[in-house]
């Protein structure tokens, strides 16, 4: 069994799925200090300084933050157009890969038919006779 789970750990796709959270966990950071610190405040010059983090509102005991609900929906916008971005640009890197295979292949010399050949065959063979 221990050898079974070595094998399932050791995959490929195991392994690239955990870089994937680890990158996605630093990223994570990047985004939130981003929104934090550079679209928060950007968008408050342009709201009139309002600080999305303090907004709320209570209903008897029970304290709703909506400004921080807000601040999560920029942080996915701001995600989600990141990550657009780069599926976007690789897309377009696939692509040009492909037209200059396909350019390669466009330019290569045509491969000699089939009966090309078999008369070639035909041809050595009634030299050696």
């Amino acid at each position: 069994m221990l050898n079974e789970f070595k094998t399932f750990i050791m995959r490929g796709n195991v392994m690239d799925l955990a870089v994937g959270i680890i990158m996605g966990a630093a990223f994570t950071a990047i985004v939130t200090s981003m929104v934090d610190d550079l679209v928060n405040p950007l968008l408050g010059i342009f709201i009139g300084g309002i600080d999305f983090s303090s907004l709320s509102f209570g209903i008897g005991e029970a304290q709703f933050m909506y400004g921080n609900f807000i601040n999560a929906v920029i942080k996915f916008v701001v995600i989600a157009w990141v990550v657009f971005l780069l599926v976007k640009g690789l897309n377009k890197m696939k692509d040009m890969a492909v037209r200059k295979e396909e350019v390669a292949a466009a330019n290569a010399p045509a491969a000699p038919t089939q009966e090309e050949l078999l008369t070639e065959i035909r041809d050595l063979l009634a030299r050696k006779v």
